[in-house]
C-alpha cells in the first residue's frame, strides 16, 4: 500500500524503530525491496537516486509507485539527494510526493534559500521534504566529497535551519559517509543526542551500508527514524550477476538471482533497523 513518507516516519519515531530506505534502479531492485518488506511484515521506502531518475525517468517512477500500491505492507517512494530544482519539479510532476532537497554542498545561507524554495514547492503538491545539514564524505553514484570538505551537523544551526526552512525531516552528518567505510566508523552519538533535542522533525542518517550493527542500533535508540542503504544493495546485485554469468546465459534466471541476492540484504537491514513486524 502506498503511504506518505511523513506518516511512516511518525510511526517509526513513535514506536522506536527506523525505516529502511533502499535505492532502486530497475525492476529487480524494486521487487527485492517489496518482497523483503512483505516477508518481514515491515514498512519500507523505495528510493530513487537523481542519476537513476534521469536514466529511468517517468517509467521508473511509475514502476515504483505501482509496486508500492500493490504491496501488502506500507511503502513510500522517495527522490533521494536531489540538488536540482528542475529534477524535483519533474519528480513531483511524475507523481512523487516525497523528495530530498539536498543543498548541503552550498553555503549555509544558500542551503536555507534552496530548501525553503523546495519546501514551498513540494508542500504545494501535498508532499514532504527531507533536507540535509552538514556534509558527508564518501562517494555514491557520482556524488563525491573529499574528507576535508566533510562537515558535521551543528545542533544549534540545526534548530535555526529547521525553523527557517520548514523541512519535514533532517538528514544529519555525525561521521557517517556515503559508500564503504575505509576504516572503523566513528559516529558522534553525543552530537546526535544534541541534534535530536534541538529539532522536532524526524532525523535521517545516510550511509548505513557497512556500519557495524551496534552503531546502527545505537543510532535508532537515539532517535534516527530513517536509514539509507545503497552500496550493499549494488554490491549484492553486481555480485549475483557475475556469479550467474559464469554459469548460464539464462536472462530470467540471472535477473531472479540478482533479486534474491538483494532481497537477502534488505531483509537483514529491516531486522537490524527494528521495523520487522511493524507493518
Amino acid at each position: 500500500m502506498l503511504s506518505t513518507m511523513i506518516a511512516l516516519m511518525e510511526a517509526a519515531r513513535e514506536k522506536g524503530y527506523a525505516l529502511g530506505a533502499f535505492n532502486v534502479y530497475n525492476l529487480e531492485g524494486v521487487r527485492a525491496v517489496v518482497a523483503a518488506a512483505q516477508e518481514e511484515r515491515s514498512p519500507a521506502i523505495l528510493q530513487i537516486h537523481p542519476s537513476a531518475f534521469r536514466h529511468g525517468g517517468i517509467p521508473l517512477v511509475a514502476l515504483c509507485l505501482a509496486a508500492a500500491r500493490e504491496a501488502c505492507v506500507p511503502m513510500a517512494v522517495h527522490l533521494d539527494h536531489s540538488t536540482s530544482s528542475d529534477d524535483i519539479r519533474a519528480a513531483l510532476a511524475a507523481g512523487l510526493a516525497s523528495v530530498m532537497a539536498d543543498g548541503s554542498h552550498l553555503s549555509y545561507a544558500d542551503n536555507v534559500a534552496f530548501t525553503c524554495e523546495m519546501v514551498a514547492l513540494t508542500h504545494e503538491h501535498g508532499g514532504t521534504v527531507e533536507a540535509e545539514l552538514g556534509r558527508l564524505a564518501g562517494q555514491e553514484d557520482g556524488l563525491a566529497v573529499e574528507e576535508y570538505e566533510a562537515k558535521l551537523t551543528d545542533p544549534d544551526q540545526a534548530t535555526d535551519f529547521v525553523a527557517r526552512t520548514g523541512t519535514d525531516a533532517l538528514a544529519v552528518c555525525i561521521g557517517n559517509i556515503h559508500g564503504r567505510y575505509s576504516s572503523e566508523p566513528r559516529l558522534d552519538f553525543d552530537r546526535l543526542c544534541a541534534i535530536r533535542k534541538a529539532v522536532s522533525v524526524p532525523i535521517v542518517l545516510h550511509g548505513a551500508s557497512g556500519l557495524p550493527e551496534r552503531m546502527v542500533s545505537r543510532a535508532v535508540e537515539l532517535g534516527v527514524c530513517k536509514l539509507n542503504v545503497n552500496t550493499e544493495l549494488r554490491e549484492a546485485y553486481l555480485g549475483a550477476l557475475k556469479d550467474h554469468l559464469a554459469d548460464s546465459r539464462d536472462l530470467i534466471g540471472l535477473m531472479r538471482g540478482a533479486t534474491e541476492a538483494m532481497q537477502v540484504v534488505v531483509c537483514a537491514k529491516l531486522q537490524l533497523f527494528g521495523s520487522t513486524g511493524k507493518a
